[in-house]
């Protein structure tokens, strides 16, 4: 089978030159201009020669840039219509739930949403890594999602233990935040879960961002310099994976109710 746009550039990407990276970035960011801009208009938009936007189609195994280009546009035409067809009511669903948030938010891609939300429901284990700055919204997620599901598990703020990550399998999903400065830990923790099979979901700013470029799903968020961007996006997933898996979450929430009254933990 043949690789997509995307995967292809995720795959090529380390081994692009600066400018070509500037264009690979351009192109992921802007599919719909570049199905449909000259190579010299995309050079422009990207800030690079033509030439460099040409010899990035040589240097991902095509053709020639009409070859790129066509890449492209399939992959866009499809997505749009996937997007209109397919996965509706979680679309719906996220839709509703990203509106009070707008402001904070990038634009979503509905189906990665729907897809992440639903590994999220169904892995055996859930492993949330945000180090520095991003370990608050990591361990603000890390504890929403505890009160839906069972087996999720937190990094530290600075590191991480192999002894954990060693119990991944090919059914854990593994949420790794990964923002500006972006660090080497971040890169880590995804990296062990892809070689143990685990699914890898970034929470980032750019989809080809170190983390980007490795993970199963991206999703981007918005205003990377307040933490609201990230809170407001893991919000969504909370709660959406609420909606999608209401009788589980329901159920647990229950249980959870009937311990926090026997502790007396909230005073109302």
């Amino acid at each position: 089978m043949n690789p997509s746009f995307q995967e292809l550039i995720k795959y090529k990407f380390p081994d692009l030159s600066r400018g070509q990276k500037k264009v690979a970035e351009f192109l992921v960011n802007f599919m719909e201009k570049g199905s449909l801009y000259t190579a010299g208009q995309i050079g422009k938009e990207a800030g690079v020669s033509e030439t460099t936007v040409i010899r990035l189609a040589y240097a991902l195994g095509l053709n020639g840039f009409s070859d790129l280009q066509e890449l492209m546009r399939k992959e866009w035409l499809s997505s749009t219509e996937s997007k209109e067809a397919a996965n509706k009511p979680a679309a719906e669903s996220a839709a509703e739930e990203k509106k009070p948030f707008s402001e904070w938010l990038s634009p979503v891609d509905e189906k990665e949403l729907s897809q992440a939300v639903d590994a999220l429901i169904k892995s055996d284990q859930v492993y949330i890594a945000g180090f520095r700055e991003s370990h608050t919204a990591a361990y603000w997620l890390y504890y929403k999602m505890n009160q839906l599901r069972n087996h999720v598990l937190l990094s530290f703020p600075t590191g991480f233990l192999l002894e954990t990550l060693c119990n991944l399998t090919s059914a854990s999903t593994v949420v790794v935040f990964s923002l500006p400065r972006y660090t080497k830990e971040a890169l880590e923790v995804a990296q062990q879960a892809k070689k143990q099979g685990a699914k890898v979901i970034a929470i980032t700013d750019r989809r080809l961002s170190p983390v980007g470029q490795i993970a199963d799903l991206t999703l981007l968020a918005g205003t990377t310099e307040h933490i609201l961007s990230l809170l407001a996006l893991s919000q969504v997933v909370i709660s959406s994976m609420q909606k999608r898996d209401e009788k589980t979450a329901g159920k647990r929430q229950e249980h959870l109710e009937k311990l926090y009254a026997e502790q007396g933990i909230f005073l109302e």
